[in-house]
């Protein structure tokens, strides 16, 4: 993960008293304190007791209070969440082996089951409590976040969270426009600068080709791929066409044309390649790179966590190893950059993000809104696909 000199460990609002030394003392101290002053209270949240379809979704107003346990962290108000199709898998079960093992201990339920679950990753509100290093925010700042799939979820009242997790939120979006990019911003700058090493100073004019644009994904790497002056190509359905194309894409392709492969291949080939499909799509997708040019494809769908659940993590891990390195080296033979890129949370890199938005270079694309007592009806509004931006669940009644 990403750092920045300005997130590192201060005194805090209690004082350089409590700090004696070894960080494990400190954090038992601020556990203590943070246990002692929430020992009693509870939340409305939405949560799951098991993995399967919608219905496992239950609100509760009893959810236990959540605790700061470690100094680097603080407690956020929600304001508003946005789903992503994360949301739907994990509420089935994807990738439940690796994330169970993630999971801090002290935030596991009883008998080590991560139930009852929240779900839900992105999240704007308004800090209320911060840890001990905390020094980078306060008490009342506005910020938004994308919180990591193996920590609790924001569809609740409060959330707590790395302060390296989370940033600023930018002035001029409100919470429910803010909610709608935290988790998309940082899957396609892990993509795209951290996996595919593009950035501002390399992009201007690289022809890049986005599979599936008129989602969370799709909408955020348009606009931030033509902020860093790329041109840029996108599939998506006919109806899509003059909403991409309003937020800046150059060529928009129809995917559901019997022959979406030829169209591209009637174009003038690719420097870059960011599969948000996945499929059978790899089959011929890399074929439309311009080879031994130090092209790359970069897939967001890969089979890590399918392996993991289906192997366990030990063989799960080897499979996967052994399946990505044999696609590497497949590629790596006509001069092409083989990839697998999965989401990050970084704070820092959403700090970018904000001087974006705040510069004008990238909107918020929200398709629809829900009260926080509609949430299982966000959740049915998401699964029926053809989203042309996120879904967000306002919780503030703004």
């Amino acid at each position: 993960m990403l750092q920045s000199v300005s997130r590192k460990v201060g005194p805090g609002r209690l004082g350089n008293s409590v700090r004696i030394g070894a960080n494990i003392f400190e954090n038992d101290i601020w556990r203590k304190i943070s246990t002692s002053s929430r020992k009693h209270t509870v939340m409305p949240a939405w949560v799951i007791d098991r993995y399967g379809n919608n219905s496992m979704l239950r609100f509760t107003k009893d959810y236990l209070f959540p605790i700061i346990h470690y100094p680097n962290e603080v407690m956020i108000k929600v304001h508003a969440v946005s789903l992503n199709p994360i949301d739907i898998s994990m509420r089935n079960g994807y990738g439940a082996t690796a994330l169970k093992m993630k999971r801090d201990p002290l935030n596991m339920k009883a008998a080590g089951s991560e139930f009852p679950l929240i779900l839900g990753r992105d999240v704007s509100g308004v800090i209320m409590e911060t840890g001990l290093n905390v020094s980078h925010f306060k008490p009342g700042d506005e910020v938004w976040a994308a919180v990591p799939p193996w920590k609790a979820g924001t569809l609740a009242e409060f959330v707590v969270a790395s302060a390296n997790e989370v940033a600023h939120k930018p002035k001029a979006l409100s919470h429910r426009q803010a909610a709608a990019l935290p988790y998309v911003a940082l899957t396609v700058w892990s993509a795209l600068v951290n996996t595919g090493g593009l950035k501002k100073d390399n992009c201007r004019g690289k022809r890049v080709l986005i599979l599936g644009g008129s989602g969370g994904i799709g909408t955020f790497a348009i606009q931030l791929l033509k902020a860093w002056g790329a041109h840029v190509t996108t599939t998506c359905a006919e109806n899509s066409f003059s909403f991409l194309k309003d937020l800046g894409a150059d060529h928009v392709i129809d995917y559901k044309a019997q022959n979406v492969e030829k169209q591209l291949n009637d174009l003038e080939m690719f420097d870059f390649i960011l599969d948000n499909v996945g499929g059978h799509t790899e089959d011929w997708a890399l074929n439309l790179l311009k080879p031994w040019s130090g092209a790359t494809y970069v897939t967001l769908v890969t089979p890590f966590m399918l392996n993991t659940d289906r192997l366990g993590v030990a063989d799960g891990v080897v499979r996967s190893g052994i399946t990505f390195g044999s696609k590497v080296l497949k590629h790596l033979s006509k001069g092409i950059h083989y990839r697998w890129a999965l989401f990050a949370p970084s704070g820092p890199s959403l700090d970018e993000v904000t001087e974006l938005v705040d510069e004008g270079k990238i909107r918020s694309v929200v398709e629809k809104v829900f009260p926080f007592l509609e949430v299982p009806k966000a959740f049915l509004k998401l699964e029926g696909g053809h989203a042309r931006g996120k879904t967000v669940i306002d919780r503030s009644g703004e």
